[in-house]
């Protein structure tokens, strides 16, 4: 019977892109895995299976370079690509050999064909049990089980991964092979470059010999323990269970610091080991992973970018219109002097404005202007504001200063330490707080700058009370309305409150997923703006000032703000009233439009972390919060609300005395930047 050794190998590999071709001793790794298996007495032939894709045409010449076959096959279905590859060259036994194992070792291979022959099975391997070293797996199978796997298996984690469905299928006859004592915590493979170092240190050690047996590699890791530490803290088989998106974060937090550009996209804040992390597509509220699994978004929606939903046809058009008229110039576009009115017939109290293109750099914008105008330097501060050193330098003093602005945690590292006392916090619905803080001092503070409203409500009278203040004083008052803008009415939040700042910002929903940010405010003061360098040649680009010109449009035609005012507010009374019903304590925070719950119990963070998983299992990007857009339908809350029942009633009974930590598959959610350095 025709015995083929099937390489299964490709370029394309999420957390070490091209390994197959990675050097090792000065040469690749296929290589090295051709080698190696050319000694083995049982291969009638070695064939390796590559994906079709283009960058797997470099593999392609280096097997053929040495008169090897390669065949090319799907990507993502591997089953069907190794079927096809045995197929085309009439393998009757097939051997199965992955491209990350270049200790593979011929004896071992031959061994497990002897057994295989000799014990009348269709399957055979080294790994059931696995008692070898993780990089020395084999499988042995017919073609005959091949072709009816390739037939019947369905779920993608059996095409993805070519052999579970013989596994684990009661209609195949399997045998396996065991070590003497179990070595299956050692980590021979290579899927990281921590693995490529222990790989490469083993090779240097036995150069130029490359044929050496993995028993003497064994006798080498007791010897020699320093060359095989570097890869000890990977888990072997990982990636058998970790989606793309996942993998690609772990090679993402190798080369980005902190992972991601943003906080509060990080997977540790929502489902450190299961979180998808990365999208491929988004449409109304759906999201689809890597793996192109589909999520219904009820959880953050872009952290507030997208209140008409993601991809809306209408602002959508708008860009592609402005990207293929062009999106830069040496000129000006006009779309900003169309929003800039659009802005002024909004909020008539407001005389001119500044645009920018993120929040936390609207936010420095406004400051730089009340500065530039009064000649103060001391900010008066209440919420959060962004990320630059005029606001993180609240946290010189102490760095809890602002663990009640929204993140705990922020350490101030890198900022100046001369900007120590110029930002000073103030509680939100404390006006005796901000009283002391303007007498302590006195004609020294340039503004008073905070959130219109985020968690709670303004008490009866308190933003009259600021404005008050601001004026008796001599204060430039700013709102900042990045989150709170066109959630309760077109515009900003101060609307409802009928209370009007000196200057205010917006950014978020400003442009539904497209970069914009604005500062408005009155003409005396937004004048400073040009006694102050304050200038960016991305803040020209034509794409944000026209998403945002169609997205209002679009807000003021449907009257989105009311919409999703009246959809938060009844997630909010179902929250309360699922809660109810299985004796929880929590309590409803936010804006109706970006509202949240919190469990009232010391394991609140575990409760949260598996509303995550169970959510995200049954479809759902999901946590404790929400922001609401257009495209949530009464269908889709309603729905959601279905599925997070049976999740709320198993919470209860934890209330009760089962053990929520054994229901979790992974560790805590973190609530704050502190718990993730």
């Amino acid at each position: 019977m025709k015995v083929v050794g099937l390489i299964q190998a490709r370029m394309g590999s999420t957390r070490l892109p091209g390994k197959v071709l990675k050097s090792v001793a000065g040469i690749s790794m296929v290589e090295l895995i051709l080698f190696r298996l050319s000694k083995c007495k049982e291969l009638d032939q070695i064939v390796v299976a590559a994906s079709k894709e283009k960058e797997n045409e470099a593999l392609q010449d280096i097997v053929e370079s040495h008169g090897y076959k390669c065949t090319r096959g799907s990507e993502k279905d591997v089953l069907k690509r190794f079927y096809e590859s045995a197929n085309s060259v009439e393998a009757e036994i097939i051997v199965r050999i992955t491209g990350d194992c270049p200790l593979v070792d011929a004896s071992l291979v031959d061994q497990c064909v002897q057994e295989f022959k000799n014990s009348n099975v269709d399957y055979f391997s080294n790994t059931e049990p696995p008692t070898f070293p993780d990089g020395l797996d084999i499988e042995v199978m017919s073609f005959a089980s091949l072709k009816i796997a390739n037939k019947e298996a369905s779920t993608k984690y059996d095409r993805e991964h070519v052999t579970p469905y013989i596994r684990n299928s009661n209609k195949f006859k399997k045998d396996s092979l065991s070590y003497s004592q179990d070595l299956s915590n050692l980590r021979w493979s290579v899927d990281e470059l921590e693995d490529l170092t222990v790989v490469t240190n083993v090779f240097n050690h036995f150069s130029p010999d490359i044929f050496f047996g993995w028993e003497q590699v064994l006798e080498l890791n007791y010897s020699k323990p320093e060359l095989f530490q570097y890869n000890q803290h990977i888990k072997n088989n990982e990636g058998a269970n970790l989606g793309t998106g996942q993998k690609l974060y772990k090679r993402a937090k190798k080369i980005i610091p902190g992972g991601t550009m943003l906080l509060s996209k990080r997977p540790e804040m929502f489902l450190p080991d299961k979180w998808p992390s990365y999208f491929s597509k988004s449409k109304g509220c759906k999201v689809w992973d890597l793996d192109g699994r589909d999520y219904v978004d009820m959880s953050i929606m872009g952290i507030g970018t997208n209140i008409l939903g993601y991809g809306h046809p209408e602002v959508d058009e708008a860009v592609i219109k402005a990207v293929t008229d062009g999106n830069m110039s040496t000129l000006n576009c006009p779309e900003e002097v169309y929003l800039a009115e659009k802005l002024v017939e909004i909020h008539p109290w407001a005389n001119m404005v500044r645009f920018a293109r993120a929040g936390g750099e609207i936010n420095s914008v406004a400051v730089r202007i009340a500065r530039s105008y009064s000649g103060k330097d001391k900010i008066a501060i209440c919420g959060y504001h962004g990320w630059h050193d005029w606001y993180l330098s609240s946290n010189l003093s102490n760095d809890k200063n602002l663990d009640g602005h929204l993140l705990p945690g922020l350490k101030p590292n890198g900022v100046p330490r001369g900007l120590l006392g110029t930002a000073l916090p103030f509680e939100y619905n404390n006006i005796e707080q901000l009283e002391d803080i303007i007498k302590n001092n006195a004609g020294e503070i340039a503004a008073i700058k905070m959130e219109v409203s985020r968690n709670e409500v303004p008490k009866k009278g308190y933003l009259e009370k600021v404005r008050d203040l601001a004026d008796e004083n001599n204060i430039i008052l700013i709102f900042d309305e990045c989150t709170s803008g066109f959630r309760e009415t077109f515009g900003g939040l101060h609307k409802k409150y009928e209370v009007e700042p000196d200057i205010a910002i917006f950014s978020k929903a400003l442009g539904n997923g497209y970069a914009i940010s604005a500062c408005i405010g009155k003409q005396k003061f937004m004048e400073a703006a040009q006694s102050s360098f304050i200038s960016s040649t991305f803040w020209t680009e034509r794409i944000g000032p026209s998403a945002a010109l169609k997205t209002l449009e679009v807000m003021e035609k449907e009257e989105s703000w009311k919409k999703i005012t009246k959809m938060g507010l009844e997630i909010s009374s179902k929250w309360e009233s699922l809660a109810s019903k299985y004796g929880l304590e929590i309590n409803t925070w936010g804006l109706p439009a970006l509202s949240g719950f919190s469990f009232l119990s010391d394991d609140a963070i575990a409760y949260k972390t598996f509303v995550t998983q169970e959510m995200l299992k049954k479809g759902y990007l999901a946590s404790n919060s929400i922001y609401v857009c257009t495209e949530h339908t009464q269908i889709i809350i309603d729905e959601y609300f279905l599925k997070l029942d049976s999740i709320f009633a198993t919470i209860g009974e934890c209330e009760k005395g089962v053990d929520i930590y054994s229901l979790l598959e992974g560790p805590l959610s973190h609530s704050g930047f502190s718990r993730l350095n």
